[in-house]
């Protein structure tokens, strides 16, 4: 989607430093693109200190709460310009969304990326700290129900992992299950300009396949016994391969081979989404519906 053809993405915007260099880092992924910066005004509707000067000024308690409706939209609508402006000043096409939400924000964003028919949905993820709740919950939320790929930028991006974005080759966890021939295609659709490398990892519960599609670049990765969690185990293996072949993204699938297994490569997922240091696709399934 590269190139001549225009992305369409919803991006998740929050006014958070890891919301803007997410915004950032994915015009250089996706230098032509339409996106919608989608801001969800949620409970109590403004911050702290403009509720504190509302109360102040208003002893009527529904006049508080006109007040704090009528500035907190107010307050929404610039939070979310910024982000529309700074898409602009990175060469997107943007327009601004702003919706209430009552909580379960990872799945309404997944509805919004739905209803605008968009190729993905963008998010940043907030790194360590006590933020790092946002990536276990609204992130996690979105992928699990998004019928749209998820693209999760971490921060901070190392200086070689920022450079790889624009022109990076891109893995895609394989496996050789339908999921991973969709996670596959979906690589190929959003960025079909670059080397893709499908990588299969292989332990001594599950041997890897030993070929991939005719028209990809194919490698089997090894892991030993005694690595642990199966899906961590994975996850580090495709990381560390994504860092030896300075690859913009890792592109993996939301399930696997069947029932069984879909526990194991959901967890390949999560797992890649938490630890890998670069941007991190997750295809869901064609099957999947809100």
């Amino acid at each position: 989607m590269n190139g001549s053809v225009v992305t369409k993405a919803v991006v998740a915007y929050d006014g958070s430093p890891a919301a803007n260099a997410a915004i950032e880092a994915a015009a250089q992924m996706f230098p032509r693109a339409h996106a919608q910066i989608a801001y969800l005004w949620t409970p109590p509707f403004a911050n702290d200190d403009l509720r504190r000067r509302l109360r102040a000024r208003n002893s009527n308690l529904n006049e508080l709460v006109a007040a704090i409706e009528r500035e907190g939209e107010q307050e929404a609508a610039r939070l979310v310009a910024t982000g529309v402006m700074l898409a602009r000043a990175a060469g997107w096409d943007s327009e601004p969304v702003v919706q209430r939400a009552y909580g379960g924000e990872g799945l309404h964003l997944a509805q919004i990326a739905d209803e605008a028919q968009s190729d993905l949905l963008i998010m940043g993820s907030r790194g360590l700290g006590a933020a790092k709740a946002f990536l276990g919950s609204v992130s996690d939320m979105a992928v699990h129900y998004s019928t749209r790929p998820v693209l999760v930028i971490p921060q901070p991006l190392l200086i070689d992992e920022y450079e790889a974005l624009p022109d990076g080759p891109v893995v895609v966890g394989w496996d050789g299950s339908a999921g991973a021939d969709t996670a596959s295609a979906t690589a190929r659709n959003l960025f079909p300009t670059r080397d893709l490398h499908l990588v299969a990892v292989d332990d001594i519960t599950q041997p890897a396949p030993q070929s991939g599609p005719r028209d990809q670049a194919f490698t089997a990765v090894h892991l030993h016994s005694g690595h642990g969690h199966q899906g961590r185990a994975v996850a580090d293996a495709l990381t560390v391969y994504a860092r030896e072949q300075k690859a913009a993204a890792i592109v993996v699938g939301s399930r696997g081979r069947s029932a069984l297994a879909e526990i194991v490569l959901g967890s390949v997922a999560m797992a890649t989404l938490h630890h890998a240091h670069r941007p991190v696709l997750v295809s869901p399934p064609l099957s999947r519906k809100i």
